[in-house]
């Protein structure tokens, strides 16, 4: 039988009214009382919540955490101390509580999922016009966005949950690696390579912190050369992508009728067509991972990501490869089938490991989300986590393997 007990912030058991449920030594009551067993005896303790008190815990007994002054818990009681009407209005109420936590369980899951398509159609929109306008305006769009993620990142790194086994690097470091990060896209846009640039800005990082006040450690070192690589270096790809592959897409139907005022049939490069074949297979990846997961997952793909499974991963795969091929089709780029399926495979093999790369940050850091940024999203980084590599990838394989760039 079950009756409900109000457990002191003490965390002591005491003697429960059955009149009266207020248990504290500020209210003395003379009516019939209740003796339940030693705590030990229970063999579980379930939290149960009202409209105005948060769910703690569900769990075996054993330390009781209390936020409040008084926490409302179900005890397990013996048969001979309450009579079965009472046991059966009792188990109807806390039926009654679990329904209502199961419908506003509901109800929060699908407002965020609103929210989610909401803000994800509005960021979406400008997105594309940016990869359309290319160039300065691509460029500059692209350094913010590393900017916020770069801070993200370095935020993760000095969480508590990663500080916890390391030395974070100083603050001052950071932010100074965060504006060499921004930096990156555009030099790349000017200079066309970075190699050097970047050898000599990891060179002035490191001797920073080599020569700081205090101890350096080698794990300052290696997660802001990490950072650097991480943050700034590879989506330094997408300029070289976008922007740098200007051979015009010949054979795009679309470049014929393109407007003169919107740059024309020459606005229609391998890099824009490139580009706008990559950022929709991450997009599919992500939308049937998602999908194929809620609708037949069950085998876990990874411990770093508990979530993802591998039949949501194979439904990704799937639809990367199908929009992927649709979209050549469409744009006449890349010419042959091959070529569309292994650019389809290059897309989905960056999107994956660049989530999973995430994962592993925010799960040493003990965070769920990078940041705040995008209501529904969280921050920067938990929404380009996918593209982080794709870039570089794609980037590689027009440069090395499609002969005349696919044309």
């Amino acid at each position: 039988m079950a009756s409900f007990a109000r457990v002191c912030t003490y965390n002591k058991p005491v003697p429960v009214l059955t009149t009266s449920l207020c248990i504290c030594s500020c209210r003395v009551s003379t009516k019939k009382t209740l003796n339940l067993p030693p705590f030990s005896d229970y063999s579980s303790l379930r939290v149960v919540r009202d409209a105005k008190t948060k769910p703690l815990f569900r769990s075996r007994l054993g330390r009781i955490s209390v936020e409040r002054r008084f926490l409302t818990a179900v005890t397990r009681a013996e048969s001979n101390q309450l009579g079965d009407d009472n046991s059966e209005g009792v188990d109807r109420r806390i039926q009654d509580l679990q329904n209502v936590e199961e419908e506003e369980e509901k109800q929060k899951k699908a407002s965020q999922l609103k929210k989610r398509v909401i803000f994800g159609v509005a960021i979406g929109l400008p997105v594309g016009g940016v990869v359309l306008a290319g160039g300065w305006v691509f460029t500059l769009a692209l350094a913010a966005s590393v900017f916020i993620g770069s801070r993200e990142y370095f935020e993760l790194v000095r969480s508590r949950g990663i500080a916890k086994g390391m030395t974070p690097p100083p603050r001052y470091v950071s932010r100074f690696c965060s504006v060499i990060c921004a930096l990156m896209p555009i030099l790349t846009l000017y200079y066309g390579n970075i190699d050097i640039w970047v050898t000599c800005a990891a060179f002035v990082v490191a001797m920073t912190l080599l020569v700081q006040r205090g101890n350096p450690r080698f794990s300052q070192l290696s997660s802001t050369m990490f950072g650097l690589f991480y943050c700034g270096y590879l989506p330094c790809f997408w300029v070289k992508l976008r922007c740098g592959l200007a051979a015009p897409a010949l054979n795009t139907g679309i470049a014929r009728t393109w407007p003169i005022f919107l740059g024309g049939p020459p606005q229609w490069t391998v890099g824009l067509v490139a580009t706008l074949i990559s950022f929709s297979g991450v997009i599919a990846t992500d939308t049937f991972a998602f999908l194929g997961g809620k609708a037949f997952g069950r085998t876990p793909l990874t411990s770093i990501s508990p979530k993802k499974t591998w039949e949501g991963t194979f439904a990704g795969f799937v639809g990367c490869i199908v929009i992927t091929i649709l979209l050549s089709n469409s744009l006449s780029w890349p010419r042959s089938l091959f070529s569309s399926i292994a650019f389809g495979f290059i897309n989905f093999f960056g999107s994956v490991f660049g989530d999973l790369t995430e994962s592993m940050i925010k799960r040493d850091a003990g965070v769920k989300d990078s940041g705040s940024l995008i209501p529904g999203h969280g921050g920067i980084l938990d929404r380009v986590d996918s593209y982080i590599f794709t870039g570089a990838l794609a980037f590689s394989f027009i440069k090395t393997s499609l002969r005349l760039y696919g044309v």
